[in-house]
C-alpha cells in the first residue's frame, strides 16, 4: 500500500496539470457542429460508481474483443486474446465469482476452464455498467456484477425520425475483417424495431516483434510470429422489438444468436507455445474444429404506477452450446471422437423502486431473482452426464435521505441454492446484509462507506470435461462466505475558465471465508475440490479527470494484493495469491477534438507493474511471476459535418508492437505429468492497425 499511496498524493500534486472525463460535462461548446447534437451515436457507454466514460471515446477505441471495452478502467482486467476466451476480471477475481447479465439473461455458464464465462461482440452493446466489489444486495455476485444491454432502435432514432440504418466495414491489419448492417425504426401506435447482424472474418494475428518466443526470450522453431490456432468467423444477430403503451409502460421482446466457429487450438487460454509442445510432443493435432452457439431469449417489462414506483422485470432464456471434433485425439489415444456440452439458464427476475414521502424522504428497492443452471455432457463413446442448479434471492434495502447531505442505505438478502451434482447434492441458504453510509459534505466532496457480507454456495461442475461425470463427491464442502467493505471518497469542482475537475479514491478489503480450490490438495485424489481456509483481497482504485471544452485527460491507478490463510490440512497453500492478480495498474487518457472539423483525437497508455513469483492458486506451477508491460493506442474520428451519417475512424492498437500478455491471462511455465514443461503465455496481438468506416441514416 506505499506505492499507492504515494503515487495517489503525487497524481493530487499534479492535477492542475490532469484533465479528464466525468459525469459532467462543460457547457462551452458554442463552436461544435449542430449535427453533434441530434444525431445519436452507435457506441457503448462503460459507467462504474466512480468512473464513466463517454461512448464517442468507446467507439474510437473500435472495439473488438471485450478488452477493448474495459481495459483501461480501474479494477478491471479482461484476460485472454482468443474470441472464446474473454475473461471480465474484477479486483483479482474472475467471471465465475461475478454476475454477468446481458439485457437482464443471466449469462454465467461455466463451460470450460480453457474458456472465458462471457462471449459477446462488443458492437452490439449499448452500455456496460460495473458494480465492483459486492456492495449493494440488489445485485448478486461474490465480487460483484457486469450488466450489459444492447441497443435499440430508441437510442438510435434522431428526434422525428422514423426509420434509420446503419451499414460498417471494419479492417484490422492483425488479423480480421468486418461487416455490419442494421435496421431500425418505429411507428406512431408506439411500437419500435431493430434488426442487427455483425460477421467477423478472422485470421491468426501476429504478436510484438514478430516472433514467438519460449520461456528464455528465444524464437521457437519453426514459427513464423502468427499465433496458430485463432482463424474463424464470428457473427452475432439480434432482433429487439419494443412497445411503448400509455407512456406509463415499455415491453421489450429481443432474440440474440452468437456463433462462434474455426480450426481452434484445443486449449483456447493457453499460448501457441503450450499448444506446440503439447501436439509435437503426442503426435494430437494442433488444431480442431470447433463451434460455440448461444441463444438468448428475454422479455423486459417496465412499467410506473402513480408516479411513485417503478416496476421492471425480465423473463430469459440462454443456451450455449459447444462442440469440437476430437478425432485426431482418438486416434492417438482412443475415445470419443465428437465432444458436445450444453449448458442452460432460464429465470425470472423482479425490481421495484417505490419512493416514500415523510419527514425523511426514502427510497425502497425490493425484488426477487430466480435462475435455473442445467448442463450437458455427451459424446459419441456414449458418455453422458447433467447437473442442475437453482438459485433464489428476495431483496429489500431502503435509501433514507437524511439532513446535511447524509444517506444511509440498510439492505438484506436472501439467497437459497439448490445444487444437483456430483460434487455436492444439496441445500444452501443464508441471509446477508449491507450498510452504505454516503455523506455529500458539499457540492464538491463527499465520502461513502459500506459493508456487505458475502455468500456464494459450491458451483455445479464444469460442462465441457464431462458435467460433473468424472468429478469426486465431497458432501461436506461449504458455502463461500465473507465481508467486503470500502471507503470512497471523491471531489469534483468547476476550475473557471479551465473546465471541470474531479477525482475519486476507493479503498477495499474483501474476505472470503471457506475459499474453494478446484484443485485441493489430496493424497490420493486428483481435482479435489474443498475449502483450504480465507483469502483477503485488500487493494484500491484512484482516478483523476479533467474535462476542458476540446480535450480531457483521464488518469486511473489500481492496486489488489491477495493472500490465503490455510486451513489446517492445507498449509502448503498458505500465503497463496490468486491466479489472476496483476500489477499495480496505471492508464492514462488523452483526448482531443477539433469541433469545426469534426474530428476527434485519443491515446490510451496502459502501464501494468510485474508480479513477484510465489504461491499462487490454480497458476503456473514452475515460475509464475509476470513481467510488466506498457501498451500505447491512438485512434481519431472524423465525422463531417457537411454529411451527417458518416464516421470514419483510425486507429492503432499496440502503437510500438510490444510483446506482452495480459495479468489476468494464462502466463509462466507449468510442469505437466504427462506433456513435461509448459510455457502457458497467451500471447497478445502486436501492433494492429484498425479502419472503420460506417454511415448512418
Amino acid at each position: 500500500m506505499i506505492r499507492f499511496s504515494s503515487l495517489f498524493i503525487c497524481c493530487l500534486s499534479l492535477s492542475p496539470f490532469l484533465l479528464a472525463q466525468s459525469d459532467t460535462t462543460s457547457s462551452d461548446t458554442d463552436d461544435r457542429p449542430a449535427v453533434q447534437e441530434t444525431l445519436k451515436v452507435w457506441a457503448t457507454e462503460v459507467r462504474l460508481d466512480a468512473f464513466k466514460r463517454d461512448d464517442q471515446v468507446v467507439a474510437m477505441k473500435q472495439p473488438d474483443h471485450i478488452s477493448d471495452l474495459l481495459r483501461t478502467v480501474p479494477g478491471v482486467d479482461v484476460g485472454g486474446a482468443h474470441s472464446l476466451n474473454q475473461r471480465i476480471t474484477m479486483r483479482s477475481l474472475g467471471d465465475r465469482d461475478l454476475t454477468v447479465t446481458i439485457d437482464g439473461a443471466r449469462q454465467n455458464s461455466y463451460m470450460y476452464h480453457h474458456m472465458g464465462n462471457l462471449q459477446i461482440h462488443a458492437d452490439i452493446l449499448k452500455s456496460v455498467a460495473l458494480d465492483l466489489g459486492a456492495g449493494s444486495v440488489v445485485q448478486g455476485g461474490l465480487g460483484g456484477s457486469v450488466r450489459m444491454e444492447t441497443k435499440d432502435a430508441a437510442d438510435l432514432l434522431r428526434d422525428g425520425q422514423t426509420f434509420g440504418a446503419r451499414l460498417q466495414s471494419n479492417y484490422a491489419d492483425n488479423s480480421a475483417a468486418a461487416a455490419t448492417v442494421a435496421a431500425f425504426g418505429r411507428v406512431p401506435s408506439g411500437f419500435d424495431f431493430l434488426a442487427y447482424y455483425n460477421f467477423i472474418d478472422r485470421d491468426d494475428f501476429r504478436v510484438g516483434g514478430d516472433r514467438i518466443r519460449d520461456a528464455a526470450g528465444q524464437e521457437i522453431p519453426q514459427t513464423d510470429g502468427h499465433v496458430r490456432g485463432l482463424a474463424g468467423e464470428l457473427g452475432d444477430g439480434l432482433v429487439k422489438l419494443g412497445w411503448d403503451a400509455a407512456g406509463t409502460q415499455r415491453l421489450e421482446l429481443s432474440f440474440e444468436r452468437y456463433r462462434d466457429e474455426g480450426d481452434y487450438s484445443y486449449r483456447p487460454d493457453m499460448g501457441l507455445a503450450t499448444d506446440l509442445a503439447i501436439a509435437g510432443g503426442t503426435g494430437v493435432p494442433l488444431l480442431y474444429p470447433t463451434e460455440f452457439e448461444r441463444d438468448t431469449a428475454t422479455l423486459n417489462h417496465q412499467a410506473t404506477w402513480r408516479d411513485h414506483t417503478r416496476v421492471e422485470s425480465v423473463l430469459y432464456f440462454n443456451e450455449s452450446n459447444l462442440s469440437r471434433d476430437e478425432s485426431g485425439i482418438a486416434a492417438v489415444y482412443g475415445g470419443a471422437s465428437d465432444v458436445r456440452g450444453r449448458a442452460r439458464n432460464s429465470g425470472l427476475r423482479v425490481t421495484a423502486r417505490t419512493a416514500l414521502e415523510g419527514a425523511v424522504a426514502q427510497q425502497l428497492t425490493y425484488g426477487a431473482d430466480v435462475n435455473r443452471y442445467k448442463t450437458r455432457y455427451e459424446t459419441d463413446a456414449d458418455e453422458f452426464s447433467s447437473e442442475k442448479l437453482q438459485e433464489t434471492a428476495l431483496f429489500i434495502e431502503n435509501r433514507f435521505t437524511l439532513a446535511h447531505g447524509v444517506t444511509l442505505t440498510p439492505g438484506l438478502r436472501y439467497e437459497r441454492v439448490a445444487v444437483s451434482g456430483t460434487l455436492v447434492d444439496k441445500n444452501y441458504d443464508a441471509v446477508s446484509g449491507a450498510l452504505a453510509l454516503v455523506h455529500e459534505v458539499n457540492d464538491a466532496f463527499s465520502w461513502r462507506l459500506h459493508g456487505r457480507q458475502l455468500f456464494k454456495a459450491p458451483e455445479i461442475g464444469e460442462v465441457f470435461v464431462g458435467a460433473g461425470l468424472y468429478a469426486t463427491p465431497n458432501p461436506d464442502i461449504e458455502a463461500e462466505r465473507g465481508l467486503n467493505a470500502e471507503l470512497g471518497l471523491s471531489y469534483q469542482t468547476e476550475i473557471v475558465g479551465y473546465g471541470h475537475f474531479s477525482t475519486n479514491l476507493t479503498l477495499f478489503r474483501t474476505e472470503i471465508n471457506h475459499f474453494i480450490d478446484d484443485y485441493a490438495p489430496h493424497p490420493t485424489l486428483r481435482g479435489w475440490q474443498d475449502n483450504i481456509g480465507d483469502m483477503r483481497i485488500n487493494g484500491g482504485e484512484a482516478t483523476l479527470a479533467f474535462q476542458a471544452r476540446r480535450w480531457d485527460i483521464t488518469l486511473a491507478f489500481d492496486k489488489a494484493d491477495s493472500d490465503l490463510a490455510a486451513d489446517p490440512g492445507y498449509a502448503e497453500r498458505d500465503g497463496s495469491r490468486l491466479d489472476r492478480t496483476q500489477g499495480e495498474t496505471t492508464a492514462l487518457e488523452f483526448g482531443f477534438q477539433l469541433p469545426r472539423a469534426g474530428v476527434k483525437l485519443h491515446w490510451d497508455s496502459l502501464l501494468v507493474g510485474d508480479v513477484a513469483a510465489g504461491r499462487v492458486l490454480d497458476g503456473a506451477t514452475r515460475d509464475n511471476g509476470k513481467q510488466s508491460y506498457i501498451v500505447h493506442n491512438v485512434s481519431a474520428r472524423w465525422t463531417p459535418a457537411s454529411l451527417p451519417g458518416l464516421a470514419a475512424t483510425f486507429g492503432i492498437d499496440n502503437l510500438f508492437d510490444r510483446f506482452y500478455a495480459s495479468h489476468s491471462s494464462r502466463t509462466g511455465v507449468s510442469f505437466h505429468p504427462r506433456f513435461g514443461e509448459l510455457y502457458l503465455l497467451d500471447y497478445e496481438p502486436g501492433r494492429n492497425v484498425k479502419a472503420t468506416l460506417s454511415y448512418t441514416f
